[in-house]
């Protein structure tokens, strides 16, 4: 009964494609018919019997043709004439079966369908890639990475407790929606005008500091029960080329052990102290991952870790139980993406080794394979000038100490300078799938030490 039913629902599927107004039933007909013409010209060459009984009366007309040209055309000629006109009809009937199709999702006359089909094919087989982060610096390094492959997930940090997402934790409960809103605003393929909207912010009021986007998540996760499935509705209507997962799902409160052995709970609280960072905790600290997570890292050929907040974006995600032993596990290429500027209170001081050694020191070696590391310099005055009211500076790349480290050491110019100081997500991209092709890559991006690291795959 069951598959009786599967080959009724198919049946219905298919019937769909006649129903009135689709635009393509003459279409396929004149495809019907230039097979049906295609095929009395093989009858009419080899004289097989059965396709002559199956297309009697083309292969009549095409007898009457030769006799009546006295012997002129052969009939071997006539059905070759027959297959070259029966070709053309089926390429015409293709065709306009395809402009109906497509001039349902494209404007009219609009040129751009082929190159829209290969470059979908092509990030359908594009590498898989999973990428750690949180904050602006992971959304601005998927925007690149989603011109190479559809095959990306991004891991988001959930641990945030301030601003709108803060206030829809401790209001309802949920899992901060901020991150994950930032990631699939990236990733979206929508018109601009809905990924503004989910960028919008409220003022005044009671929903003043809130963005659209996070009470969209907010609301989907009361309509659907909890926020994962909320996030892969909201990757439905923002038509997202990838996926966004949460790193967990409890709520989880992040710790911070200072040197002077001060503690401080709370990820928006921890920057406010302005004192050196010994440790990083989870509290609970036997957090379990999403699954998805576990199962994206197994099968990725590249794992990027960062850039973001090194201590409240990067570091926590990988504190959750399992996930930094899969990184390990993997046999994927491993990059940790540094940082270009330190933030204050974080990582104030900071040289681009500094952020090596803190993440061996929370996690253990043999983490990444790889640290790309900027080494063009800011060179915007009214840029640095507004990062140095905030206590930020550029990151020093010191190369040779990264190289030190164990890690293979990328050293390449993926500096942005427009209304902020970032990496350029493009410059990123191509360094990242250059390394991934094993294709040689200009010398300026690769470091003299290369040799000095040991290197993983």
């Amino acid at each position: 009964m069951t598959d009786l039913t599967a080959v009724t629902r198919r049946l219905r599927r298919w019937l769909q494609w006649f129903t009135p107004g689709i635009g393509v039933k003459r279409w396929g007909l004149l495809v019907a018919a230039g097979i049906a013409i295609i095929s009395g010209g093989v009858a009419l060459i080899i004289e097989v019997e059965v396709l002559r009984s199956v297309e009697r009366a083309i292969w009549q007309s095409a007898r009457w043709l030769v006799s009546l040209s006295g012997g002129v055309v052969s009939p071997m000629l006539a059905g070759l004439a027959l297959i070259a006109g029966g070709a053309v009809i089926v390429f015409l009937g293709l065709r306009g079966t395809v402009r109906s199709i497509a001039g349902a999702f494209l404007p009219k006359g609009d040129p751009r369908l082929v190159q829209l089909l290969r470059t979908t094919r092509l990030r359908q087989r594009g590498r898989r890639v999973v990428v750690i982060g949180g904050g602006t610096g992971l959304s601005t390094l998927l925007r690149g990475l989603k011109e190479y492959t559809a095959n990306l997930t991004a891991v988001v940090t959930v641990f945030d407790d301030g601003g709108s997402s803060g206030r829809l934790r401790r209001e309802q409960g949920m899992l901060p929606p901020g991150d994950i809103r930032d990631c699939l605003v990236a990733l979206a393929e929508s018109e601009p005008l809905m990924t503004r909207l989910f960028e919008y912010r409220f003022r005044g009021g009671g929903l003043d500091g809130h963005a659209f986007g996070n009470l969209f998540i907010a609301s989907l996760a009361g309509v659907t029960g909890d926020i994962e499935s909320a996030v892969k509705e909201t990757s439905k209507v923002l038509n997202i080329r990838g996926r966004v997962l949460p790193s967990a799902m409890d709520n989880v409160v992040l710790t911070a052990e200072f040197d002077d052995g001060t503690v401080v709970e709370g990820e928006s609280q921890i920057p406010t102290v302005r004192r050196r960072i010994r440790h990083l905790r989870l509290k609970p600290a036997d957090v379990a991952p999403l699954p998805e997570v576990l199962q994206a890292i197994a099968d990725a050929e590249v794992i990027l870790l960062g850039p973001g907040s090194l201590f409240t974006s990067v570091i926590p995600n990988l504190l959750v139980r399992g996930v930094a032993d899969a990184i390990r596990a993997s046999r994927a290429r491993r990059i940790y993406v540094c940082n270009i500027m330190t933030e204050a209170g974080e990582t104030d001081g900071f040289a681009a080794s500094d952020h090596v050694r803190a993440l061996i020191a929370h996690l253990g070696p043999g983490l990444f394979t790889h640290a790309l590391v900027n080494t063009q310099p800011p060179q915007s005055r009214v840029l640095l000038a507004r990062y140095a009211a905030e206590g930020a500076r550029p990151v020093p790349a010191d190369l040779e100490q990264v190289a030190a480290l164990g890690v293979e050491l990328i050293a390449a110019p993926v500096v942005s300078e427009d209304d902020v100081v970032r990496h350029d997500a493009q410059r990123v991209a191509r360094t990242v799938f250059g390394l991934l092709d094993e294709s040689p890559l200009p010398h300026s991006l690769l470091a003299p030490f290369r040799g000095a690291g040991q290197h993983g795959k």
